[in-house]
């Protein structure tokens, strides 16, 4: 048998883990079969030649290095050690984000208690801050009409989504507690990640079926409009 042999099989497997690895959608799992796949290119560095290809072998060792960095990222992002310590309580509430995007969502805001009542959003005007209500009541005027709205919901969330300005002016009490964004870092952050932005949008567009499942059939006054800014 030809020496050569050893060295073909070896190409051709990394080859071919490679192009199986590009065909997988799930990073973890993608990333791993590139280090499989590269560590079969390093083996066929070392014997092809008379002697290793050493230039070639280091570029390898270096590409599988910040592969491997990025796998243990990626790791980090999806497990609960990405979630902030003093935010852990209130990470069930966004459970819905995978704690590498909430930990981005509360590096972007800032949670606070109201030291005075507050006006969140006032009807026409631009909505600037996006606001999560932790917890405290808000009283929403809109249309004529004044009602309660529950916490741990969002406010601010149609402006945001669609630039309009706020459809409702929404107060909240003195104690209340609440997470908010400036709007344009928000907006600059999902433009910059798709998959933030998309984490983001579902996030919102939860909160906004809670609303509609909440709200009663019209002119009953049962019940608050599904959205308020």
């Amino acid at each position: 048998m030809s020496l050569n042999v050893v060295p073909d099989y070896l190409v051709a497997c990394a080859g071919f883990i490679y192009i199986v690895a590009f065909l997988i959608i799930n990073q973890i799992v993608l990333r791993c079969m590139l280090l499989v796949g590269s560590a079969f290119y390093v083996a066929y560095y070392a014997v092809v030649a008379g002697e290793p290809l050493w230039m070639a072998i280091f570029t390898n060792i270096g590409i599988s290095t910040a592969n491997f960095l990025g796998l243990l990222i990626l790791i980090f992002s999806r497990s609960r050690l990405a979630i902030p310590k003093e935010h852990s309580d209130i990470y069930p509430v966004f459970s819905l984000l995978p704690p590498g995007d909430f930990r981005t969502l509360i590096r972007l805001g800032r949670r606070r208690v109201l030291n005075e009542d507050a006006v969140l959003t006032r009807d026409g005007a631009p909505v600037d801050t996006l606001y999560f209500v932790l917890r405290g009541e808000v009283v929403a005027e809109k249309r004529g009409e004044t009602f309660m709205l529950p916490e741990r919901i969002f406010i601010g969330e149609v402006g945001y989504l669609t630039r309009d300005g706020a459809s409702a002016t929404t107060r909240l009490a003195k104690g209340g507690e609440v997470l908010e964004w400036d709007v344009a870092r928000l907006r600059a952050k999902a433009k910059q990640s798709a998959r933030f932005n998309l984490a983001l949008d579902a996030l919102i567009s939860k909160d906004l079926a809670a609303k509609v499942s909440r709200a009663g059939a019209p002119g009953k006054g049962n019940a608050a409009p599904v959205s308020v800014a």
